[in-house]
């Protein structure tokens, strides 16, 4: 389904060559202040221009249909979209009779009869991450002394950031990366055992960016080879401070006062210039395939602020949902 959350409820909707996408937020306090102006920043940052991110430039300016009234949240349900105005959908045609390998394409033919919107991958395209990032600026509001950080800490396999850009370009080869994130200020006991728990509710929200295939908290893989002794975080303190943070903050589903650290990895853009070999569904033949449209060799530099986006919607549905329950 397309809505996340128990309390705090998004819900988004559109298509990446639809008329506009947008986020619906149910169960946002009344009275909190917010306008245009608080969401530009994250915006900006999931923009492209970068090197090695796709051509295609939206304004992404936000528009508020409903929620908001002299620049306060009303308590009803609040609604923002963006217009898409920089479309080129004769780029997909081809996309009816050959499905991109390792895109949604063929899966979504299958799975609505053919009548999903296959232009630029319709509601299952990265586009719609940036009514992730709208309602992530809500949500980082209500968590307001919360801080989450999230920073691209290595693409293609290279920790040098820049190198590997570089070298995807000239490869003409997308790249992969893996995002860390890391959330200060978070109190203990946010989280609700056994299906709620942090780990849970953030993964949930983490898979719903196009692109992740892994996610990992403190140690992580790395704990299957660590002994009990070394993994232990040592706790020095009353306020539960640890020596050590290889639980990443979360002990038993529960956070635990430290700094709650996350990993995740990002798939390589499936639309690659490069050449591939994909099924025709006119000729019931295998054929060669170049994928047209303006995508990212490295859609990992653009994630950051999605994830933080997704995590501050998981966490303020947590905290929101913990004082419901109490």
């Amino acid at each position: 389904m397309n809505t996340f959350g128990t309390v705090f409820r998004v819900s988004i909707f559109g298509e990446s060559h639809g008329k506009w996408v947008g986020v619906a937020i149910d169960g946002c306090p009344a009275g909190m202040a917010l306008c245009e102006d608080d969401l530009l920043p994250d915006l900006a940052r999931r923009k492209a221009g970068a090197t090695g991110t796709t051509p295609r430039k939206e304004d992404d300016i936000p528009i508020f249909v409903s929620g908001i009234f002299n620049n306060k949240t009303t308590g009803a349900p609040l609604t923002i979209v963006f217009e898409n105005n920089n479309t080129r959908s004769g780029d997909y045609d081809a996309i009816k009779e050959t499905p991109r390998p390792g895109h949604a394409d063929f899966v979504l033919n299958k799975k609505f009869n053919g009548y999903n919107d296959y232009r630029g991958g319709g509601h299952s395209s990265g586009r719609l991450t940036v009514a992730l990032v709208a309602a992530g600026v809500v949500a980082k509001k209500i968590l307001d002394s919360i801080t989450i950080d999230a920073t691209l800490i290595e693409a293609g396999g290279n920790k040098d950031i820049e190198a590997a850009i570089k070298k995807a370009v000239e490869d003409q080869d997308s790249i992969g990366g893996i995002v860390a994130c890391s959330i200060r200020g978070l109190p203990v006991g946010v989280g609700e055992p056994f299906f709620n728990s942090v780990e849970s509710v953030i993964s949930h929200a983490v898979f719903s960016i196009p692109a992740i295939k892994g996610i990992e908290f403190g140690s992580g893989f790395a704990a299957a080879g660590m002994k009990g002794s070394e993994h232990n975080d040592a706790i020095i303190d009353v306020n539960g401070a640890t020596k050590t943070n290889n639980a990443g903050g979360i002990n038993g589903g529960i956070s635990n006062g430290n700094e709650l650290y996350f990993r995740v990895a990002v798939k390589p853009t499936s639309s690659t210039p490069q050449q591939q070999n994909t099924w025709n569904t006119t000729t019931q033949s295998v054929e060669p395939f170049t994928v047209k449209g303006r995508h990212d060799l490295c859609i990992a530099i653009r994630v950051p602020v999605v994830l933080e986006a997704v995590t501050a919607i998981a966490l303020a549905d947590l905290v929101m949902s913990g004082k419901a329950i109490k």
